[in-house]
């Protein structure tokens, strides 16, 4: 009746474990940065960024630029654009972001720093069936 299908937990600790690339501590990126799996940040990086998969930014790790990735998770700092449409944003209390947030769930942690606007997503298939529920008309 209901669509009780379960998605997996994305968490910072399944997606360390699945990182390909690593940036290390004091490595400097400058221009527009991507890669096809998970990615572990603690240099710095001046440009966009864009990961298909998961992007870890460590305490040491610095974007100036936007940023587009399945997942961000966040315990350095961010000045840009977040877009994690389909995914997840999570900051630490380490974590800076100054820029706009589009993202499907959020987790913010207490003193991490947040300046500027969250958009959440909605799946589409979601909001159709509960158009089509409210729809349908109760049973007496």
């Amino acid at each position: 009746m209901f669509n009780n299908s379960k998605k997996a937990v994305v968490t910072y600790d399944s997606e360390a474990e699945k990182v390909v690339t690593l940036i290390g501590t004091g490595a400097v990126c400058d221009g527009p940065f991507s890669a096809k799996d998970s990615t572990r940040i603690d240099g710095t990086i001046n440009g966009a960024v864009r990961i298909d998969g998961s992007l870890i930014v460590g305490q040491t790790g610095k974007i100036t630029g936007n940023v587009k990735a399945q997942n961000v998770f966040l315990a350095g700092e961010i000045s840009g654009n977040i877009d994690a449409g389909a995914g997840k944003v999570e900051v630490s209390d380490t974590g800076k972001i100054i820029g706009d947030i589009t993202t499907r769930s959020i987790v913010i942690d207490e003193n991490a720093v947040f300046q500027g606007n969250c958009s959440m997503t909605v799946d589409r298939p979601s909001a159709e069936s509960a158009k089509e529920r409210a729809a349908v008309p109760k049973e007496s």
